[in-house]
């Protein structure tokens, strides 16, 4: 865009969590290019099936935004397809996108890579999917600009047949990819590699973390969704190696098909040692924490995570942060040794080595348990196999019976 393209908000007011929304909803504005240039708050006591917020209200908003040319309204929060056209029409037929849209077209902004850009144009199609049937001039009238970023016009204007055709294709590579990344993940532990997911709210310096601990020089700006593709580089810490793993970050309300498009992504972090949750000292951080933890859990997450609490250089009273969180700034360093302490110490806490001999005569019960484990090294002797594992302690007692005493 060679003008920024103007933003007006419509903010539905739902409980406690609106003003948060807002705020975020500003951020995405700044993220995806634009410029939000006023807002609007309705309370809503029943969602009206035509248009969400009512026609009286659509009335005043089209009245205060009549003197703003092209101007984009983003609903924050989810429209079905008709919500969007009728909006649309009650405002003089203006632009209106919804929390949905803005999110995925920062994603369609900033994917680097294959298997990013794949993963956000299934997450496009699937939501401009139902969006189609009789709808598709009408939709692709919107025009340019936030939200049609990605697959585009054309795909807008291409019948459903075409679109699942397209969507079965995009899958079908990214279970490609996800093999893939797989075998990594299974050569990582046949290496006995230690890694170490770093996932949060986006836009906390999980990647700025990721620069300072590896030396790497992974892009980190005040914005949001900057990192989609997962980014690992090494880090040695009293001089063993472990793998840090930067993700894509979340956000409050992310809505169920972004999180399943991400779902290879998210896997190395459903797959690492350890997580690190990171959140941002300086704002709503039991928030940040609470929505990384239900979007990783939907995904069945039960790794170990230890809470890390970035940009404390920015709060006056470190007295008052949650005592069970490792308080750091990636910006200047602060307590960077300390977290490298707790990483070392929560590998050494969860994992036993130690050596086996198994029977030739019990082999195949051995070969069994071996999913429980990772084989170091292996010999076979006149007594049978000898080996050297690694396990998880929750585990080390179903290999009692063939460690050496």
């Amino acid at each position: 865009m060679s003008e920024l393209e103007k933003v007006y908000i419509i903010q539905p007011v739902f409980g406690a969590n609106y003003k948060r929304l807002h705020d975020e909803a500003i951020a995405l504005i700044e993220s995806a290019g634009g410029v939000y240039v006023g807002s609007c708050f309705q309370n809503i006591k029943e969602i009206n099936a035509a248009t969400f917020i009512g026609s009286g209200k659509l009335s005043e908003i089209a009245e205060a935004i009549a003197g703003i040319d092209e101007l984009t309204v983003l609903f924050n929060g989810d429209l079905s397809p008709s919500q969007t056209l009728n909006i649309s029409a009650a405002l003089n037929n203006r632009k209106v996108i919804d929390r949905t849209t803005i999110i995925l077209d920062i994603f369609a902004r900033n994917a680097v890579t294959g298997e990013g850009k794949i993963q956000v144009e299934i997450a496009q199609l699937k939501y401009i999917y139902p969006r189609l049937k009789g709808k598709g001039t009408a939709l692709s009238r919107l025009g340019g600009g936030i939200g049609s970023r990605g697959p585009g016009e054309t795909q807008l204007e291409t019948d459903r047949r075409h679109i699942a055709y397209r969507l079965k294709y995009l899958e079908n590579k990214l279970k490609e990819t996800r093999s893939r990344r797989q075998l990594q993940s299974g050569r990582r532990l046949k290496d006995n590699t230690k890694t170490v997911a770093l996932v949060g709210y986006t836009n906390t310096g999980k990647s700025t973390l990721l620069n300072l601990l590896t030396g790497a020089d992974v892009v980190s700006q005040n914005a949001l969704f900057v990192t989609l593709d997962p980014t690992a580089r090494k880090c040695v810490i009293d001089g063993e190696e472990y793998v840090l793993i930067d993700t894509v970050g979340f956000i409050q309300a992310l809505p169920h098909d972004i999180v399943e498009a991400f779902k290879s992504t998210l896997e190395v972090a459903l797959n690492c040692d350890l997580a690190l949750f990171v959140a941002d000292a300086c704002d709503d951080f039991y928030l940040q924490f609470d929505t990384t933890l239900s979007t990783l859990s939907e995904l069945g997450f039960d790794k170990k995570y230890l809470k890390v609490l970035n940009k404390c250089d920015c709060v006056n009273d470190l007295n008052a942060l949650p005592s069970d969180c490792i308080l750091i700034s990636a910006k200047n360093g602060t307590g960077i040794s300390a977290l490298k302490e707790q990483i070392k110490k929560s590998f050494e806490e969860r994992f036993k080595r130690f050596k086996v001999t198994v029977p030739f005569n019990r082999l195949n019960e051995y070969e069994k348990l071996k999913r429980y484990a990772t084989e170091l090294s292996r010999e076979f002797q006149e007594n049978g196999l000898n080996a050297e594992i690694k396990t998880e302690i929750i585990y080390a007692d179903k290999f009692a019976q063939f460690v050496n005493k």
